[in-house]
């Protein structure tokens, strides 16, 4: 009895040292790190910065493996499906968090497959109008659309995705009727409406802010709670016409269930290594983006957290996916 103990502690032993040897080691090849939006949305962006970064902390390549649709869903599920090893990894939106609300049938099940690594920032989105829109406030927007009910189309990443959400709040909140049109990720959508073939989006302050400076679309206002320090000049929404309006979209980096959590506290220390570096911090300022980083235990409770704050608003506003 005591041989089989002292062997089954031994081998215990043995794993947990091989455990710890690759992490140490961690990462001997390139990482994957899927987007879950198309090339040039919100969720893109910052898994491009992140990756630069994490490469000069790791010394090995991240390749940005852009997955959109599903409101995040395809990407997701990719990553839940995924050898657990490390090698593959999550760039996920606020998406993830409500994606269990919207749907009945996931091809995952998000507590059980996914688990949160580090949560690296947030920042507002932008309500923008293609300039042929009269609308030059948030108020004034709301007043055409309640004086010309669904004539006004909206730009979205997909169906569900963070800004889809976003916009279905602000015209709930509002009470005005405008047509959604879906496309396969926010860059895609913010292409729609800079040729006017829709005539609103709501998108992030990266995506928008350099269209909005060269007057190919008119932003009207940050979606935050406060005015966000890459826009200063731009008010809230609840500034300018709408109280009680408030949508900040944050990012994370998922990785399978699986995954040894000695890798995974491997991945947290370097992410939050790269994120408090001053170059980053600079990096992610440009792109409207306040960093956040934490363990992985803290950014598992903050997953929890935002999945019961979204399935509380989804309810409440009655919400679904098309």
């Amino acid at each position: 009895m005591h041989q089989i103990l002292i062997r089954a502690l031994f081998c215990a032993g043995c794993a947990a040292a091989f455990s710890n040897a690759a992490a140490a080691t961690f990462p001997e090849r390139p990482v994957r790190m899927l987007a879950a939006s198309a090339a040039g949305g919100g969720t893109d962006i910052i898994a491009r910065l992140l990756s630069q970064q994490l490469a000069t902390v790791w010394g090995q390549q991240l390749i940005v493996d852009n997955r959109p649709g599903g409101g995040g869903v395809i990407a997701t599920d990719i990553t839940a499906k995924a050898v657990p090893d490390g090698y593959t990894l999550l760039l996920q939106s606020v998406g993830i968090s409500y994606a269990p609300a919207l749907y009945k049938n996931l091809p995952f099940d998000l507590k059980r497959d996914i688990v949160a690594v580090t949560i690296v920032g947030s920042q507002p989105f932008v309500v923008a109008v293609h300039p042929s829109v009269a609308a030059k406030s948030v108020a004034e927007l709301v007043q055409l659309a309640k004086t010309k009910p669904g004539e006004i189309r909206f730009a979205s990443g997909g169906v569900s995705g963070a800004s889809h959400l976003g916009s279905e709040l602000f015209r709930v909140i509002a009470g005005i009727n405008m047509v959604h049109v879906p496309y396969k990720g926010t860059g895609p959508g913010t292409t729609a409406l800079l040729s006017g073939e829709v005539q609103m989006a709501i998108a992030g302050v990266g995506t928008i802010l350099p269209h909005a400076k060269s007057g190919k679309v008119r932003a009207l206002a940050v979606t935050g709670a406060k005015r966000s320090p890459a826009a200063p000049d731009l008010p809230t929404v609840a500034e300018n016409g709408l109280p009680g309006y408030a949508f900040d979209v944050w990012y994370g980096v998922f990785a399978p269930a699986k995954t040894p959590r000695v890798i995974l506290n491997k991945i947290n220390t370097d992410a939050n290594t790269a994120l408090r570096d001053t170059e980053t911090i600079k990096r992610f300022a440009g792109a409207g983006v306040d960093l956040i980083g934490g363990s992985v235990e803290e950014s598992k409770q903050y997953l929890q957290s935002e999945m019961s704050k979204w399935a509380r608003v989804i309810r409440e506003a009655g919400i679904t996916a098309d």
